[in-house]
């Protein structure tokens, strides 16, 4: 519910705060007292186009603060959530107005856009009549209405989850197809490459190998010469080891004769032999090495250009061949085993249509019932509020062929004045003073089902007395029952019926500072005199305070 308003610098109003309560509040005062100013001051609160017109006369801003008190359930608090809006109890609306055009807007003090503001506020008021903004006069809400009347919605949700599964697989499915599509596409490219890489022989880390082994070969190659030169100084026939060796033999001969006199060269000449000697070995291995094919250097340059040249063609570096092989082999079992994979997606659209039309069936039947019984209980509404001529239709319009995430059915709301006359939608067909009253018969027959839970009429008892107006009360008040009800009216018949009764007044405020607007709660005599006001005009006699208080009486 609407538990407070704090209005400041709004037109004329200069400060406000009402505190309001449960049932049917009844808005009374003169024409120009300012019922509609407060209507705009909330609307504001609630999101509307901002307006600096606004803002009193002499200040630099105007603020509307609305405290709302929803259940705990309310989807509002879901909203705010997700919106990061910490909200626990009191839901809290404010919008500042400057006076150069821009606005504020906040929600528990948070400060937020002026898009939230209003899609919380739509959840927590309805306002139906000069300002009426959304629900029964909007068609894109009438499947919703009508599967809230039908108490459908876990239908709805089972059809809203079937068509998700569909779109699922149908999405799982194209996308594998495209796959298989641009696989077929490059199928013979793909084999001709892992052909190709297969024919190569790659062997691991081949690229470096064949580096490695080419630069030995060079090597060798260019080395020839020294050793050639290296083994006619340690083996040709002026080696010097033969030389040393003949010396040193004859030197053992005397060395016995001539004591010790040339152990120690004798020494020398043999390490110096054993040093001739392993230098000969080193020489030895070294002609092994260079005992290659003389084509080998030729085919392992061939081979590593060609590995190269096949890396480069890729654009990939050698050791990247095999990813290449992996990626296109990959392509090619793709498509051996994607037409079984296409075969089990295939089937599982099936399934999920299957599903979905089967939901949707059940849903649009529920809906057709649901449809009848909404246009009966509205109908039952209209002759006690002057509409007896009126025929009122939902229109179901059903294509079984329709794959929506609402089923098979489009819903609308439509309204044959007089007989004879084309039916058409609310807001077309319908004058003003019969769309309040349409509106009326709507909001009581959905008021357990999709209503908000603040529901504002505007003056939709223009035009009409007697019965009609006690008509268009008894009904407010039945709907006060389930919802909280504001409504501004003329009608006596329907402001005796108040639980609570607001006064609006203009008065002037002072000597030269213009005129105010102000809200009084009545008390119970006074309530008597207002509505006796109501029921006399500028005059009031004692007779028509006694029928204020008889109708007071008999509606109490």
């Amino acid at each position: 519910m609407l538990s407070a308003l704090y209005v400041r610098d709004i037109v004329l109003i200069d400060a406000l705060d009402l505190s309001l309560s449960e049932g049917l509040m009844v808005l009374t005062g003169e024409t120009g007292a300012g019922k509609s100013i407060l209507l705009d001051a909330l609307a504001l609160a609630l999101g509307s186009r901002g307006d600096q017109a606004l803002v009193r006369v002499g200040e630099d801003k105007g603020m509307v603060t609305a405290v709302f008190e929803p259940a705990s359930d309310h989807p509002v608090f879901a909203l705010l959530e997700e919106s990061g809006i910490e909200a626990e109890g009191s839901v809290i609306l404010r919008r500042v107005q400057y006076v150069d055009g821009r606005t504020k807007a906040f929600i528990n003090d948070q400060p937020v856009s002026a898009r939230l503001l209003h899609d919380a506020g739509h959840l927590l008021v309805e306002i139906h009549g000069q300002h009426d903004e959304r629900a029964l006069t909007d068609p894109a809400s009438h499947r919703a209405l009508l599967d809230a009347f039908g108490q459908l919605e876990g239908e709805a949700a089972t059809v809203e989850a079937a068509f998700r599964g569909l779109a699922d697989a149908q999405s799982a499915l194209d996308h594998q197809l495209a796959k298989v599509e641009r696989a077929r596409a490059d199928e013979d490219y793909a084999r001709h490459v892992v052909e190709e890489i297969d024919q190569f022989k790659l062997q691991d880390d081949e690229e470096a190998l064949l580096a490695e082994r080419r630069s030995l070969l060079q090597q060798l190659e260019k080395a020839a010469d020294d050793v050639r030169d290296a083994d006619e100084v340690l083996n040709g026939t002026e080696a010097p080891a033969g030389q040393l060796a003949v010396l040193a033999r004859r030197l053992e001969r005397k060395g016995a004769g001539e004591g010790s006199l040339f152990s120690a060269l004798l020494e020398d000449l043999d390490a110096t032999l054993e040093a001739f000697g392993r230098a000969s070995d080193s020489l030895e291995a070294i002609k092994r090495q260079m005992a290659f094919d003389p084509n080998e250097l030729e085919a392992v340059e061939e081979r590593l250009f060609a590995l190269r040249a096949l890396a480069r063609k890729h654009n990939v570096a050698p050791d990247g061949l095999s990813a290449i092989r992996a990626r296109y082999a990959g392509e090619l079992d793709l498509l051996q085993s994607g037409e079984e994979e296409l075969a089990a997606l295939k089937e599982a659209v099936t399934v999920s249509e299957k599903s979905y039309h089967g939901a949707a069936a059940r849903l649009s039947a529920k809906r057709k019932s649901a449809a009848a019984a909404l246009g009966k209980a509205v109908m039952a509404e209209l002759p006690d509020l002057k509409l007896g001529a009126a025929t009122f239709i939902v229109d179901l319009d059903t294509d079984t062929a329709r794959i929506s995430a609402s089923g098979y059915d489009q819903v609308g709301f439509v309204v044959q004045t007089n007989p004879g006359t084309r039916p058409g939608p609310i807001m077309k067909v319908a004058s003003g003073g019969e769309l309040s009253r349409l509106l009326l018969a709507l909001k009581v027959v959905l008021a357990e089902k999709g209503s908000a839970p603040v529901l504002i009429f505007d003056e939709i008892d223009t035009g009409v007395g007697g019965a009609v107006a006690d008509a268009v009360g008894r009904r407010l008040a039945r709907l006060a029952d389930k919802v909280q009800v504001l409504t501004i009216t003329h009608a006596p018949q329907v402001a005796a019926r108040a639980d609570r009764h607001l006064l609006i007044e203009k008065k002037a405020a002072g000597k030269g500072e213009g005129m105010r607007t102000s809200v009084q709660v009545l008390a119970a005599s006074e309530r008597d005199e207002e509505v006796a006001r109501m029921l006399a005009g500028a005059q009031i006699t004692a007779e028509a305070r006694a029928a204020a208080k008889r109708l007071i009486a008999e509606v109490g």
